[in-house]
């Protein structure tokens, strides 16, 4: 697989303290972090945040040694449970606490029809969208600078025929409809940040959700980036689904992101559920089998959206096994101990795809460097300094 476009060819230039160039001088280039985004839900830092000790602590290290991307719950039922006492200040410690650790953070979602808060349905339809606008500038306003990329809108394409229960979101998706309602949620998200990164984001990867992107792109809906979600708790998808619904999403010309994945190291859940969230059991064990399993999935995966030039994340959805459904769908065991998707995927993103070498200038204290695209510790002499390798222009760079 071509990954050429996630690597960066550039000539460096060396100078010491007086401007001098350096011949002839070992060069140390490290890599501190991707340009690309390899995501994991970040709800296991909450408990931490919150309450510390050594089990979250180990959770959370183990955590940082991979991920540079984060999710974290902004479901508006969990996050006001009661009107105008939003649980702002956990979320804000949280995002922070990732911030300094060098991860980028995402909210989700801001508009949704589950876990909607209860307390809206005594209103009427006018006032849930302006409370519901309300919300989105609060939560974008409040965490600018802190949280910049946001699931604006979620599983959009079922909303306004969601029949499961009564929320406040559908009813007002059925009044202004789909395209309508995006363009609002939007155009609210984009006013109180222009500078953030606007997902619409479905599991729905049928035409329905690609109809539903054209209806928005002529409706001038600024979205940034198609979200795709992908729990497969059903079983793998494959290379060929998963290469056929990159080439339908291709065409609109936008960033995608795989906002959710799933991929289960125990038994699969039956396919005749047609609701994830039906599937109720009282518990769902991970097995030898299934571990060697989800991990050649994982890898299959990620080397496929890697190599892709639209893709910029790939979020898997749990990191520890029982999180959602109860299902062995993490990197590390309910013990916190580390299963073979872990390691396989901590070679990938940490060896396999990551540059760690040294070079020599020449005698004119030039080196060309190739390296994934990232952020980059240079070592030279005694001194070091931090630059990014991400440009892909043939302008070069100097050092000193």
């Amino acid at each position: 697989m071509n990954i050429s476009h996630r690597k960066v060819k550039k000539r460096i230039l060396f100078k010491d303290k007086s401007g001098n160039i350096l011949p002839e001088s070992k060069i140390g280039i490290k890599q501190v972090k991707h340009e690309f985004l390899f995501g994991c839900g970040g709800f296991v830092f909450i408990p931490y945040i919150l309450n510390g000790g050594d089990e979250n602590k180990q959770l959370t290290d183990s955590w940082l040694k991979i991920f540079n991307y984060a999710t974290l719950p902004f479901y508006w039922g969990n996050f006001e449970p009661e009107e105008g006492k939003p649980n702002t200040e956990t979320l804000m410690r949280t995002a922070n606490y990732l911030k300094d650790n060098g991860v980028r953070v995402k909210g989700h979602p801001l508009c949704w029809h589950t876990v909607c808060a209860d307390w809206l349905m005594k209103y009427d339809n006018e006032t849930i969208l302006k409370k519901q606008l309300g919300r989105i500038e609060r939560e974008v306003t409040g965490f600018k600078g802190v949280i910049d990329m946001w699931d604006v809108i979620n599983e959009v394409v079922i909303m306004p025929i969601f029949d499961k229960y009564d929320n406040a979101v559908t009813r007002i998706c059925k009044e202004k409809g789909r395209v309508g309602l995006i363009r609002e949620v939007f155009a609210k998200a984009y006013e109180s940040n222009p500078d953030a990164v606007l997902l619409l984001n479905d599991f729905n990867t049928s035409i329905n959700y690609e109809i539903l992107i054209d209806g928005c792109l002529n409706a001038g809906v600024p979205i940034s980036a198609i979200g795709i979600q992908s729990h497969q708790h059903q079983g793998y998808w494959g290379k060929e689904k998963l290469e056929e619904v990159l080439d339908r999403f291709s065409g609109f010309g936008l960033p995608i992101h795989f906002t959710e994945n799933t991929l289960i190291s125990g038994e699969i859940m039956p396919s005749y559920i047609e609701d994830l969230n039906d599937w109720v059991v009282d518990s769902w064990p991970t097995t030898p089998e299934g571990e060697e399993r989800q991990a050649r999935e994982v890898e299959e995966m990620y080397r496929i959206l890697f190599s892709h030039p639209l893709v910029e994340a790939i979020t898997s959805w749990d990191y520890r096994d029982g999180s959602w459904l109860k299902a062995p769908s993490g990197f590390v065991r309910e013990d916190n101990t580390l299963k073979p998707s872990y390691e396989m995927l901590q070679k990938l993103i940490k060896q396999e795809w990551w540059t760690d070498t040294t070079v020599t200038t020449d005698e004119n204290g030039w080196v060309e460097v190739e390296a994934f695209k990232g952020d980059y510790q240079i070592i030279y002499g005694d001194r070091s300094t931090e630059i990014k390798l991400n440009d892909d222009s043939d302008e070069a760079v100097t050092v000193g």
